[in-house]
């Protein structure tokens, strides 16, 4: 008799990124992935078809936790959202390290995966036009220097949440810190 299924699918998709982020795209595999969660290897199966399909989905997940957070913020005054948006990207601050490997993602083994990926490449790109929406706004307000062009604001702004929290501060603190620098090099 087989071992039943001992975990929800959000626990496969929660061991997966950990590992992931641990091992990169290509330390990962099924079997390491089954020796992390209770329960028959083949449990995996029943939610994902490979590799390709658990791996996309993972990072799906782990995107859309973004968006929605993101999607959410009050955009009434633009600084007050970029520091709430640049905390949202803090608390995730592995996001670009995970999603650095969708390009490995072999989309020729699933339809599905192909789909997921697609889907994090429009996330991607709504969520670039959130900054540019929300920095170009600052700019006309005049809370962020007019000179500096609008892509090296985003780029930059983009890019924050990589900087190594070599504090260990709490995210909220950590991206203050991040945001007032940010600010300081940008503002008026």
């Amino acid at each position: 008799m087989g071992r039943k299924q001992l975990y929800a699918e959000s626990e496969l998709l929660d061991v997966t990124k950990r590992l992931v982020l641990n091992h990169g795209y290509d330390g990962f595999h099924l079997k390491m992935l089954s020796q992390h969660l209770p329960g028959a290897r083949s449990t995996i199966y029943q939610y994902y078809a490979n590799k390709e399909e658990i791996v996309a989905a993972c990072m799906k997940r782990v995107i859309s936790n973004v968006y929605e957070k993101v999607s959410a913020v009050d955009e009434t005054d633009p600084m007050s959202a970029l520091q709430e948006v640049l905390t949202i990207y803090v608390e995730e601050s592995k996001l670009h390290q995970l999603l650095g490997d969708a390009n490995k993602i072999n989309t020729n083994n699933s339809e599905a995966a192909a789909r997921d990926l697609a889907f994090i490449e429009k996330v991607h790109a709504d969520l670039k036009v959130q900054l540019t929406r929300l920095i170009g706004r600052a700019q006309q307000e005049g809370k962020l220097r007019k000179e500096v062009p609008l892509p090296v604001l985003v780029g930059t702004f983009f890019n924050l949440f990589n900087t190594p929290n070599m504090l260990n501060a709490p995210a909220l603190q950590w991206s203050q810190m991040l945001f007032d620098m940010w600010v300081g090099g940008s503002g008026q």
